[in-house]
C-alpha cells in the first residue's frame, strides 16, 4: 500500500473492513454481506489483490459443479501501526500488524504535563518501536519519513522487520487518551494532565511525519472489540472496563454510540450501592467507588492495617482471607449489578468485559457474586446475559489506540 491508492467510494473502503475484519471470507458470502454481484466483487477486489493488501486463501470446494471459491483474506503484515495509552506519567505503546495483533511493545516515562514533553515521549515510543521491528532488535532507520509525490506531498514510514520476511509500511499512530476528544485529534479536556484544547494528533504529526489519531480511551478500546476482539460480528453489544476508572462503551446495529459527553466518564459515576464507599468526585456508591482497583485497594487497606497492591489482594481474596473476600466480593456483586444496568436500559444481550482490572472476574468469590448480582437486578424471564471477558493487561488500551489507526487507514483508502 506504498504505491498510488485506486480510486475507491464507499464500495471498495466496505470491502476492506469487511475482509480485514472477517477474512479470510468466502466470496459468496462476501457478496452476500456486501449486496454485491460476484462480477462488481471482482472489479472491487482486483486492485487489491494487484498490490498486495488481499490474498488467496486455499482453495475451498464450492460443490459439485462450478469454479472451485478462494476466500479472501488481508497480508496482515503489509503494514504496522503504532497505538499508545497515555496516562498521566506513562506512555505505554504497541507496535501492531493490520488486526492490532501485538508485535512489540515499549514504555516511556513522561519527563511533565506540557503538551510538548508529551509529544516528545510519544515520538519516543514510535520511534522505539519503529525501530525495533516488533521484536526488541533495533534495526535501522527507526522511522523514516519521505515525502512521496504519489500522494500528494503525504508522507511515508517504514519498519524493518516487521513484516514476514522485509519492510512494512508504518502507516499510522494512534494515541487513546482518558478524556474528551473531538475530530480525533483535539483533546478537549483530559483533567489528569489539566490539559483543556490540546491539539495532540497535530502536534504529534507534525513531529512525525505521519498520520496520527487521537481517541478517548474507552472509545478505542470498544473499537478494537467490535473489528478485531470479542464483538467481532456482534451488531448489539456493550463494553464495561474496570481498572483506574469505570469506563462504559456501547455498540448497537454495528456501530458504537458516540455522544457530545462521551469522554466525560459518565459511566464511571452510575449509582450501584447506596452504602458504598465516596468516589473522589463525593459520589457514594457509584461504579467508580466499587468497582476501581484504586478504591478496592483502600477499602481492603482499612481492614488489613496495611497498603495492599490490586494483585495481591486478588491473591488473598483467592485464599481465602476475609477481609479480600469481603471486598472482592462486594466488587463482584457490584460487577454483576452494573452489567444487569446496561442490559436493561440497552437491551443489549451480550457484555465484553476489558480493562486491567478485569482479572477481579477471575477469584472465584467475586465471579459468583456477579452472576447474582445479575440475576437480583433482571427481570426472571429475561434472556441471560452473555458475558465475555477480554485481556487483563494494560496493553489491550494500547491496542485499541492502534485500532482506530488502522481505522483511520482503512477509512483514507482513495479519499
Amino acid at each position: 500500500m506504498t504505491t498510488t491508492e485506486p480510486v475507491l467510494g464507499e464500495s471498495g473502503r466496505e470491502l476492506v473492513r469487511e475482509v480485514l475484519i472477517h477474512g479470510p471470507i468466502a466470496r459468496a458470502e462476501l457478496g452476500r454481506r456486501l449486496g454485491l454481484s460476484p462480477a462488481s466483487l471482482t472489479r472491487l477486489s482486483k486492485p487489491f489483490l494487484d498490490r498486495g493488501l488481499f490474498v488467496e486463501g486455499a482453495v475451498e470446494l464450492a460443490g459439485a459443479v462450478g469454479r472451485p471459491a478462494k476466500p479472501l483474506d488481508v497480508r496482515v503484515d503489509l503494514q504496522c501501526f503504532v497505538g499508545i495509552k497515555l496516562t498521566g506519567d506513562q506512555a505505554l505503546g504497541v507496535l501492531t500488524d493490520l488486526r492490532a495483533k501485538t508485535l512489540g511493545e515499549h514504555v516511556a516515562d513522561l519527563a511533565g504535563h506540557s503538551p510538548e514533553e508529551v509529544v516528545e515521549a510519544l515520538a519516543a515510543v514510535v520511534e522505539a518501536l519503529a525501530g525495533s521491528g516488533g521484536d526488541g532488535r533495533a534495526v535501522g532507520g527507526g522511522v523514516s519519513a519521505e515525502a512521496d509525490p504519489s500522494r500528494d506531498g503525504s508522507t511515508e514510514a517504514s519498519v524493518a522487520g516487521a513484516g514476514a520476511g522485509g519492510v512494512a509500511e508504518l502507516a499510522g499512530v494512534g494515541v487513546s487518551i482518558g478524556g474528551k476528544v473531538t475530530g480525533q485529534q483535539v483533546v478537549l479536556r483530559a483533567p489528569f494532565l489539566e490539559w483543556r484544547e490540546v491539539d495532540l494528533g497535530g502536534m504529534l504529526s507534525r513531529r512525525l511525519g505521519l498520520p496520527v489519531v487521537v481517541e478517548n480511551d474507552v472509545v478505542a478500546l470498544t473499537e478494537a472489540e467490535r473489528w478485531f476482539g470479542l464483538g467481532r460480528g456482534i451488531d448489539d453489544f456493550a463494553v464495561v472496563t474496570t481498572g483506574a476508572g469505570v469506563g462504559y462503551g456501547l455498540v448497537i446495529h454495528g456501530r458504537q454510540v458516540i455522544t457530545p459527553d462521551t469522554g466525560l466518564g459518565l459511566g464511571g459515576h452510575f449509582p450501584l450501592d447506596p452504602t458504598g464507599p465516596i468516589c473522589a468526585d463525593g459520589h457514594r456508591g457509584c461504579s467508580t467507588a466499587m468497582l476501581s482497583t484504586t478504591s478496592m485497594c483502600a477499602s481492603a487497606a482499612v481492614g488489613l492495617g496495611r497498603l495492599v497492591s490490586y494483585e495481591e489482594l486478588l491473591a488473598l481474596a483467592a485464599s481465602g482471607n476475609a477481609v479480600a473476600v469481603q471486598v472482592v466480593g462486594t466488587a463482584g456483586r457490584s460487577l454483576g449489578r452494573m452489567i444487569a444496568a446496561v442490559a436493561n436500559l440497552t437491551m443489549v444481550g451480550t457484555v465484553v468485559l476489558s480493562g486491567e482490572g478485569i482479572g477481579l472476574v477471575d477469584v472465584p468469590v467475586a465471579a459468583s457474586e456477579m452472576r447474582a448480582g445479575i440475576a437480583a437486578d433482571r427481570d426472571p424471564d429475561a434472556s441471560e446475559v452473555r458475558v465475555l471477558t477480554g485481556d487483563a493487561d494494560f496493553g489491550a488500551w494500547a491496542r485499541g489506540a492502534a485500532a482506530v489507526a488502522v481505522q483511520a487507514r482503512i477509512g483514507a483508502l482513495g479519499a
